[in-house]
């Protein structure tokens, strides 16, 4: 029986969907790793050619543009229409990709990881975490049992719940969303009247609200 999302995890989801379309600039993924060769690197390789499915198994690397995906075991499958579709999973299997046209990365972990090559959704699954970055720098973080990226909408959909361990979440949806500040922000915050600021000292941060009862 699949689990259904909360209250809590509904709001959540449609929060983080919102902060991604307001917050994001205007990109999708990277439109040319479509028409690129998929090359993928295991130990060991199962092809059957009735169903066109590949099974990779052991230390498996799939490149396709800037597209990368890592897992101990991937099956990859292709349609007639030529869309693949590639599921990885092991310890941590992973996904990443340039976004179109500026220097941002979408990347994320699961125990399960599939990618539709047709309509460029992904979904995370177990320990699942997504984050998008800037060059090297974390943007935003988003972690729960469920996470399902559409690279088109830049839309998630984020589920909490026990499969993302209580090591992890504790059950709940965790986001992260560093602040964009305009080029007329403050470089450093004004001294106090009590004395000046202590050099290096960060923005203040505002206290977390009480958990509802």
């Amino acid at each position: 029986m699949t689990r259904q999302p909360g209250p809590l995890s509904r709001h959540v989801a449609a929060c983080v969907a919102s902060l991604a379309i307001v917050c994001a600039p205007d990109a999708h993924a990277e439109r040319a790793d479509r028409y690129k060769p998929t090359n993928v690197e295991s130990d060991r390789m199962n092809y059957d050619d009735l169903k066109q499915v590949n099974v990779f198994t052991g230390s498996v690397v799939l490149t396709r543009g800037t597209i990368t995906m890592r897992g101990d075991r991937l099956v990859l499958q292709q349609d007639a229409e030529g869309y693949q579709y590639g599921t990885a999973n092991g310890r941590l299997a992973s996904f990443r990709q340039k976004r179109d046209g500026i220097d941002e990365w979408v990347e994320g972990y699961g125990e399960e990881v599939h990618y539709d090559g047709k309509t460029e959704r992904l979904r995370f699954t177990g320990r699942a975490k997504v984050r998008r970055l800037e060059g090297t720098r974390v943007v935003d973080e988003i972690e729960g049992a469920v996470i399902v990226y559409d690279s088109r909408t830049e839309q998630y959909e984020v589920e909490g719940g026990t499969a993302a361990g209580p090591a992890v979440t504790g059950g709940r949806v965790r986001v992260v969303i560093q602040p964009r500040l305009g080029d007329g922000a403050a470089a450093a915050p004004a001294p106090s009247p009590g004395g000046a600021a202590r050099p290096g000292a960060g923005p203040a941060v505002a206290p977390r609200p009480a958990e509802p009862r």
